[in-house]
């Protein structure tokens, strides 16, 4: 009755979701084994592969005895209907049933250092994410994953609607102020100096406009070392665009068709439609911050998502020290011609606001953009209201300028971190849930031990000195 894998290669596999249509037929499934249930004469098995989950019957035998919990199996067998009194509607498989004639184990399993058929909510994040293989096996998991894979595509089917191009930035570049640390990359090539890993693509899809190509927009992973929290993490991606001789409202627009678009595609309730706008000066008059969320408890239980822009934010704002920073990214444009000036001349900095604008959802920040400056004379004058002198915003931004040099078009752009916003559709608590491999919330890798030491052989190639901070 049971046979080796050799002997049943030559049927073609059936997916768990089309044996239904198979009743009479005999057919060959591969996928692991949910559940093992022995009765006696018969053993029942749960199988399940990436479409679902069957139930398949077998004789005992020596050959189906030991296999267990998560084994990876190939069975060849007959679809039969069940009797209706033991048909469970609850799955779209049962209403048949295979009657097994051969097995072939492809891979044993070890016993699961946790139960993968519950939310594991309740489980350890740290052991969660040392055994993520097995932690992205649950269904909740799954079905995070492949709705995220499902929005990338609503979006990017969108986006090519509308003539943009894909195109992926490096991640290998250079240390430039952008509002959080970078991740540096010795050289081995130029020992001594050092690559950044992107905190975003931002400059290089500005360069994007200065190319000519007018509509750009990539899926990018952003990198930033930051302290970890919930809907921080040190990696991100997001849906990245930048067009020219566009307006904010141009750049708005797009953004909300498309986040309605892929969000309704996926089965997200948008509260109201078209997204409400606020100034960031309301918002904090209202809200007390400029991330709020203005759904009722029903709201809430209900799963709506609601969305609202905030715009005109102060372009600056004064750091612990007296020293001004950028509220959001210095590339930005002000307002208008007349804030342009004051920008230029270093007054009324306070009063600058700037062509900013950001989508909030359910209390979360879940993209942000602005209309940037195209001039290099502004950017430089943005810098020294900074605190650079002109050999240091010549040093890390002389590529920018001498771009703007060229016929730069007026161009804006947008950032939607659809990892935040999937977190609140799904209704998960932190970004981790959406990602496949995270970091922990200590800042340490899924399944590697890293960050980790190098060897002494590494950093002498590198011509890298690991010094002990003294004791105090």
């Amino acid at each position: 009755m049971i046979s080796f894998l050799k002997d049943i290669l030559f049927m073609q596999r059936t997916y768990t979701k089309d044996a239904p249509l198979k009743i009479g037929e005999a057919i060959k499934l591969q996928g692991w084994v949910q559940t093992r249930r022995d009765h006696g004469k018969l053993v029942f098995l749960d199988v399940r592969d990436r479409t679902g989950i069957i139930q398949v019957v077998f004789k005992a035998s020596k050959e189906v005895e030991p296999v267990r919990s998560e084994w990876v199996v190939e069975i060849e067998g007959e679809v039969k209907e069940r009797p209706k009194s033991m048909q469970n509607l609850q799955i779209p498989t049962g209403t048949i049933e295979i009657s097994a004639s051969k097995l072939a184990v492809l891979s044993e399993a070890e016993p699961m250092p946790f139960p993968i058929d519950t939310p594991g909510h309740d489980i350890d994040e740290e052991l969660r994410l040392k055994y993520r293989y097995l932690d992205l096996r649950r269904p909740r998991m799954q079905k995070n994953i492949k709705t995220r894979s499902a929005y990338i595509t609503a979006a990017r089917e969108y986006l090519a609607s509308k003539e943009f191009v894909e195109i992926e930035t490096p991640m290998l570049t250079k240390s430039t102020p952008e509002g959080s640390r970078d991740f540096v990359v010795p050289s081995r090539i130029y020992p001594g100096k050092f690559f950044a890993l992107p905190q975003s693509p931002q400059q290089y899809k500005q360069l994007l406009m200065t190319a000519g190509f007018e509509r750009y927009f990539q899926v990018a992973r952003a990198i930033r070392d930051e302290d970890p929290r919930a809907d921080r993490a040190f990696e991100h991606s997001q849906i990245d665009i930048e067009m020219s001789f566009v307006t904010k409202e141009d750049v708005m627009a797009l953004m909300e068709e498309m986040t309605i678009f892929a969000i309704e595609k996926i089965g997200g309730k948008i509260l109201q439609k078209p997204f409400p706008v606020i100034t960031y000066s309301d918002a904090m008059k209202k809200y007390g911050a400029d991330k709020f969320d203005v759904r009722t408890d029903k709201e809430k239980e209900e799963g709506m998502l609601a969305f609202a822009w905030v715009v005109d934010f102060p372009f600056f704002k004064k750091k612990k020290e007296g020293k001004w920073t950028f509220t959001h990214n210095p590339f930005s444009a002000p307002l208008n011609d007349e804030q342009e000036q004051w920008l230029l001349a270093g007054k009324n900095i306070e009063k600058i606001t700037a062509l900013q604008y950001d989508l909030v959802c359910n209390g979360l920040e879940v993209a942000g953009g602005s209309i940037r400056t195209n001039r290099s004379d502004v950017l430089k004058a943005t810098f020294k209201i900074l605190g650079y002198n002109e050999e240091e915003i010549e040093n890390e931004f002389s590529h920018m300028l001498e771009a703007f040099d060229y016929g730069t078009p007026p161009h804006g752009g947008c950032a939607q971190g659809f990892e935040r916003l999937l977190t609140t559709f799904l209704k998960e608590e932190t970004l981790r849930e959406v990602q496949a491999f995270p970091q922990t919330g200590q800042g340490r890798t899924s399944v590697m031990e890293a960050p980790s030491e190098l060897s002494p052989s590494q950093l002498k190639e590198l011509q890298i000195e690991i010094k002990k901070t003294p004791k105090k």
